[in-house]
């Protein structure tokens, strides 16, 4: 599971969503792209689900980018536990993702082959997504 190899602080604050991406926004590596439509925090989880669907449509063919990494740490305290006594414990890791944002980029496959393999992918992740492709001039 992705998860940064350390941090300077290990609690952060839950931060706002507001506005769209302005980096990552387009089609910088491969052919497709994966873009988000709507504002969320993505897991870890759901990250590497989305690239073993990928992957699995892939068939050794082609080549993935994933352009969004999990290095917020969300925390949680203990079931049962009454209020007070501090913040919890780091949880979870997610990526704070706008609109716009280009989440996994594929390139050496077709396009009905890309469109399927991001339509399932699409499917594990927590919003509503889009199929890009690159328009060089």
């Amino acid at each position: 599971m992705l998860m940064p190899s350390r941090v300077k602080y290990r609690k952060q604050m839950r931060g706002r969503m507001s506005g769209v991406a302005t980096s990552g926004n387009k089609v910088s590596f491969g052919e497709f792209g994966l873009k988000a439509l709507e504002p969320a925090w993505v897991t870890a989880r759901q990250i590497e689900a989305a690239r073993v669907a990928i992957n699995r449509q892939l068939k050794k063919g082609g080549k993935l980018w994933v352009r969004i990494f999990p290095d917020k740490p969300i925390t949680k305290k203990p079931a049962e536990t009454r209020m007070g006594k501090g913040k919890g414990a780091p949880d979870q890791w997610v990526v704070v993702v706008k609109p716009g944002r280009v989440l996994f980029e594929l390139d050496g496959v077709t396009e009905e082959v890309a469109r399927f393999a991001f339509k399932k992918a699409g499917a594990k992740l927590p919003i509503f997504t889009k199929f890009t492709a690159r328009h060089e001039l």
